[in-house]
């Protein structure tokens, strides 16, 4: 079937004698675009069309490590390739330092730990921002690199 410029009446009837239905496409065209079609099949095509981008959409995932002020340096390591393997994955990592009572006068050792934890990654990921301090946490988020 051609494309060709008819009215609403006839359209509708080639549609009904085709046992099909007559199906905006482009309402804001001029003149409005229709098209005969089984309008249940379209939807059909349009869920599965839907479905397909959404497999195909990467998701994010963002793992988290904590540290605290005093961290070993033992600890540090075996968390530090913890988050090598998060990023080869291509995986974000959110590393904080928990402050737990009155711990939360070390801010400065918390946020040293977080740059040493961010300069050890540099060449599997680079910090989203520098260290934040929410609460009794202090939070940094780290990208893989491409």
């Amino acid at each position: 079937m051609e494309p060709a410029i008819v009215n609403t009446k006839e359209a509708l009837a080639k549609a009904y004698a085709q046992g099909l239905d007559l199906v905006l496409i482009s309402p804001t065209a001029n003149p409005p675009v229709c098209k005969i079609i089984d309008y249940q099949k379209f939807l059909y095509e349009q869920k599965k069309k839907e479905k397909e981008r959404k497999a195909n959409s990467t998701k994010i995932v963002i793992k988290e490590i904590r540290l605290s002020p005093q961290t070993d340096e033992h600890d540090f390591d075996f968390k530090l390739k913890h988050a090598i393997r998060f990023l080869q994955d291509g995986n974000k990592v959110k590393v904080d330092v928990f402050f737990r009572g009155r711990a939360i006068v070390y801010k400065e050792q918390g946020e040293t730990q977080l740059l040493k934890f961010a300069e050890a990654l540099m060449e599997y990921g680079k910090p989203e921002a520098m260290p934040r301090l929410e609460g009794k946490r202090m939070l940094m988020i780290i990208a893989p690199k491409k």
